[in-house]
């Protein structure tokens, strides 16, 4: 702490990232990391431009990545905006969109980077309880609000709203700006982003860490309404209008290029969680149902902290969120098929104990 912080920097309360780090032998399931390696094209397009143009600055605008995008999920090119992952993304959509005299309603159980922001950019925010299967419920957002934002899949449950009931709550909502944060999508859940085009309130923010490998690239991007997407633009451009590097670009068309690397990949992480899930089951957890890269399992014996840590001095790293209502969960990523047969073997050995 320092006498020359400002009033804002004293007030907030940083965003907690999973843990990183360096155990012998380690089995890493707490940062929903992909467990693949990406396809050659990325790593190949990504060489290739970090030889021969590194000393240039990068295409402000991404042009050739949002038309890339923009094909791949059939939308115009201005209807894309790409950023330094989601995360930086999402401070620019709560920078841009969401700061409003109501306040910006999100569930109580959620990524725990929202209430952060609202911190950061001053947004008042009221949070919506999930139901007790701790899903979503439309319904409650049938009120008066500045914006919504849904993480869907929701984040750290993985359970899903399919798209009607988006439109749902589009419907409900028509005048104030509606954020579906799509990091997970691509393991089971149903993308917004043909919605668009009939809502004009609508953004979708989507990653390319988790379902196309590429965490350590850093890359997000956003669809919606061309004058959503020219709002973000004039945030970005007042703070960085270089938030993609050369390699970052040419990988993340690399992986749009490669789908089958992507569809492969994806194929097999979905093929891991279920035999993870019914793996967890078989031992007596309660596992929620998953559309994401990780499961959200608790066991009726162990508090989730203390089967936390068991599992970490057996080197098996997982999450856990000291928070209400889900303090005896743990959310565990999907790994490889070697990481799953570990994960289960290690927690035989401590429910054994």
């Amino acid at each position: 702490m320092s006498r020359f912080w400002s009033a804002t920097t004293h007030r907030l309360e940083p965003y907690v990232p999973g843990e990183q780090p360096r155990i012998a032998g380690l089995i890493k399931l707490n940062t929903n990391e992909s467990p693949f390696e990406p396809s050659p094209a990325v790593r190949d397009a990504i060489a290739a431009a970090a030889a021969e143009s590194l000393r240039l600055y990068p295409d402000p605008a991404a042009t050739a990545l949002r038309e890339a995008l923009a094909a791949h999920h059939g939308v115009r090119s201005d209807e894309v905006f790409v950023g330094n992952g989601s995360d930086e993304v999402l401070a620019h959509t709560f920078a841009a969109l969401l700061r409003h005299e109501r306040p910006l309603l999100f569930p109580d159980v959620t990524y725990s980077f929202y209430p952060v922001y609202c911190g950061l950019f001053g947004i008042a925010h009221e949070t919506v309880p999930l139901d007790e299967g701790l899903r979503i419920r439309v319904d409650d957002y049938r009120r008066e609000a500045g914006a919504v934002i849904l993480a869907n899949p929701n984040a750290p449950t993985g359970i899903a709203l399919d798209r009607k009931s988006i439109a749902a709550l589009l419907a409900a909502q028509p005048d104030v700006p509606v954020v579906i944060d799509e990091a997970y999508v691509d393991f089971g859940g149903e993308t917004a982003i043909p919605l668009v085009a009939d809502h004009p309130n609508l953004l979708v923010v989507r990653t390319m860490s988790k379902s196309r490998a590429l965490a350590g690239l850093r890359v997000g991007y956003a669809i919606g309404d061309r004058a959503l997407i020219e709002g973000l633009t004039r945030v970005k451009d007042s703070f960085n209008s270089y938030p993609l590097g050369r390699p970052a670009q040419a990988g993340a068309i690399a992986s749009i290029a490669d789908d089958e690397a992507f569809r492969r990949g994806v194929a097999t992480i979905l093929a891991n969680r279920e035999r993870m899930r019914r793996g967890l089951d078989e031992r007596g957890f309660e596992v929620l149902p998953s559309a994401a890269n990780f499961v959200f399992a608790r066991h009726p014996a162990w508090p989730g902290a203390a089967l936390a840590a068991a599992l970490r001095e057996r080197a098996v790293l997982v999450r856990h969120f000291a928070k209400p209502r889900i303090a005896d969960f743990l959310r565990i990523t999907v790994g490889s098929g070697e990481e799953v047969a570990r994960l289960l073997s290690e927690l035989d050995a401590i429910l054994r104990a």
